[in-house]
């Protein structure tokens, strides 16, 4: 099972991707990113949605689907079903995030295809597991959010719950399974035998919810939205300037000094309500509002400087703008730049993360036209000719 890709940690495997949206497919994206021959496969009448998603012009398919080869393929009929018994056939990991049980209303649930290829890797991606009460039902990223306790903690605590601006759950969900493929991988690598991966949007979100669960269970506190800070860390906040909010995390001990003196505020260091990490908790809102007058009157590249200079954790708040003027942005190549044959030059976010031997690439965006390469891979992988591809097409398989 190889391919021809000429680079990445992950180079010599295959995947065939199912599903569409974001929880399956931004894992799919990931391996694809660090060498992984990502199969794409869309329905020919109903293209992955994300083809239409983003804000402005569509623009978020040129990055969710990048490094992949995009077939068509009908799993609802059967030679349809049966092409992509051909394909795992072939293939190192199956991709998919349909509700549970949708595989297996298909023929195509991990029983019946590890028969096929006992090495095959499953990797299902989903609201709520393959198990349990909830597992039939739809899921989608915020719900898994909500479920996790992220949405209860996001925002201001006037407000209600808020997200975060992106598709955080879904994300999580997908780099976890991302994870668990490669563990995986590793289990097959020492005893040839592959198994399921089984990646759920809620239980994805929970593993990040840091002490919630026991600061509850044993301490009876619930945790609660705090807007710009987490309680008794400080000083930790936005700060405002003369153009806009800045960062500054200075709530180590010896941090704290040193921000002291860039204040000029020496004194503040030893002052009692201030002078240790419980201190500082305990009188948070006054502290900030120290800091906060000392910013307020200031261009924000002073401070910054200022910041720099004393070794202080300290930043603005990005925009799309700021990152793609940022030296040190440009620097590390953290924005690469695509060549896509409708919008022309095309920036996005570059491979994370950095490996010095086996660095991963972004080879090109995601592919314009639906089953783009359908003769590659039918004709080269499954040796069908021509008129095999015209009758498949016709007969709205392909």
């Amino acid at each position: 099972m190889s391919n021809s890709n000429p680079f990445g940690a992950l180079n010599g495997l295959r995947m065939i991707e199912l599903g569409q949206l974001i929880a399956g497919p931004y894992c799919g994206q990931l391996m694809a990113d660090h060498g992984v021959e990502v199969i794409k496969v869309e329905a020919p009448d109903k293209p992955d949605p994300m083809r239409e998603w983003g804000q402005g012009v569509p623009l978020w398919w040129t990055v969710v689907a990048r490094n992949k080869k995009c077939i068509t393929l009908n799993l609802r009929e059967k030679q349809g079903q049966n092409l992509l018994k051909d394909l795992v056939k072939q293939t190192d990991f199956l991709l998919e995030n349909f509700r549970a049980g949708t595989m297996e209303k298909w023929g195509l649930g991990y029983e019946e295809l590890k028969k096929i290829n006992p090495k095959l890797i499953m990797i299902r991606v989903s609201g709520y597991g393959q198990t349990g009460p909830y597992s039939n039902r739809a899921g989608y990223g915020s719900i898994g959010e909500a479920m996790g306790g992220m949405r209860n903690l996001a925002g201001d605590p006037a407000s209600p719950p808020s997200r975060v601006g992106l598709s955080i759950g879904d994300s999580l969900a997908a780099t976890y399974a991302c994870l668990g493929a490669l563990m995986a991988l590793r289990h097959r690598d020492q005893t040839g035998e592959g198994q399921v991966v089984d990646s759920a949007i809620y239980e994805a979100v929970l593993a990040n919810m840091e002490s919630v669960i026991p600061e509850y269970a044993i301490a009876g506190h619930t945790r609660e939205r705090t807007g710009s800070i987490l309680p008794k860390i400080a000083p930790s906040n936005a700060y405002p300037t003369l153009d806009g909010d800045i960062l500054i995390g200075a709530n180590q001990d010896s941090v704290y000094g040193r921000l002291c003196m860039a204040m000029g505020r020496p004194e503040l260091a030893t002052d009692p309500r201030f002078i240790n990490h419980v201190a500082r908790g305990e009188h948070q809102e006054e502290l900030d509002g120290i800091i906060a007058d000392w910013t307020r009157g200031q261009n924000p590249e002073v401070i910054l400087d200022l910041m720099d200079v004393h070794g202080v954790p300290a930043g603005k708040i990005y925009k799309a703008k700021d990152m793609l003027e940022d030296p040190h942005f440009k620097a590390r190549k953290a924005i690469v730049e695509l060549n896509h044959e409708k919008h022309g030059k095309i920036p996005m976010q570059n491979v994370a993360p950095k490996l010095s031997a086996t660095p991963g690439e972004v080879r090109w965006p995601g592919p314009l036209r639906l089953g783009q390469h359908n003769a590659e891979i039918y004709g080269e992988l499954l040796g069908k000719s021509c008129e095999d591809l015209t009758t498949l097409k016709e007969n709205g398989i392909i």
